[in-house]
């Protein structure tokens, strides 16, 4: 189930009565040990005497320990539901947006086609930045009228952002740059040459207490925390109030 992106208060009802009917609650973890950041967000809502889960998913570039902590998780969890019990596998922001339960539920339906599941969505931190902009004077709408709406990681060098770029500007689509990261450190000066640094959204652990909200124009130009994201529009329709 999607969690959100940080803020507790933004789980659904769905989400919080399933946690609390659960017998275990999952959670992916990037090594031993550690919490995991989506069961950090829902941890107001866990039940004393729920047992846990951690799932290992390696932050590694290499397919193969990847596809096997895929694989891992799948069995764990299916073994879990065939004792009896219910499970949870929590998920920060939506459980099938960019999502490591998207790998989980596709080794599911291959290893353990007859386990049943459900899917309960999250927020996307992308509709969550767009949102809580406004408590920060930003109208920030995500979409109007006939735009378009573009979710995607940040591009992996200046060439393929300026393609982007270009390609939304054409068809008046609006451009959601995840993972932005390190990449800020190109990504700035070059949305400075094209005069869209004012009217970007720069959004940084959207929901967590240390969120940090601005117009791309007055952020620093070195290297940002991984959970950063860039909203950018190129223009505005031409009906409005």
């Amino acid at each position: 189930m999607g969690v959100g992106p940080g803020d507790p208060e933004l789980l659904t009802v769905a989400a919080v009565r399933a946690i609390q009917a659960a017998d275990r609650v999952a959670f992916p973890v990037a090594r031993e040990g550690a919490e995991g950041m989506a069961a950090a967000i829902a941890s107001c809502w866990l039940v004393p005497g729920q047992r846990r889960l951690p799932l290992l998913f390696p932050m590694v570039a290499d397919a193969a320990p990847r596809i096997a902590a895929w694989h891992a998780a799948a069995d764990a969890l299916a073994a879990a539901v065939a004792a009896g019990e219910r499970v949870v596998l929590l998920c920060e922001g939506d459980v099938s947006l960019f999502a490591s339960s998207s790998y989980v539920l596709l080794a599911l339906r291959r290893r353990h086609p007859t386990c049943p599941l459900r899917l309960i969505p999250g927020v996307p931190a992308v509709c969550a930045a767009a949102a809580a902009a406004a408590a920060e004077g930003i109208a920030w709408p995500l979409a109007l009228q006939s735009e378009g709406l573009l979710i995607r990681p940040t591009p992996e060098g200046p060439a393929q952002l300026l393609q982007q770029l270009e390609r939304s500007a054409g068809d008046g689509t609006v451009l959601a740059l995840l993972k932005l990261g390190h990449r800020w450190s190109w990504v700035r000066p070059l949305l400075a040459e094209r005069g869209l640094l004012a009217g970007a959204l720069f959004a940084q652990r959207v929901g967590w207490p240390d969120q940090l909200l601005a117009p791309a124009a007055a952020v620093p130009g070195e290297e940002q925390p991984y959970f950063s994201l860039l909203l950018i529009r190129q223009g505005w329709p031409e009906v409005l109030p």
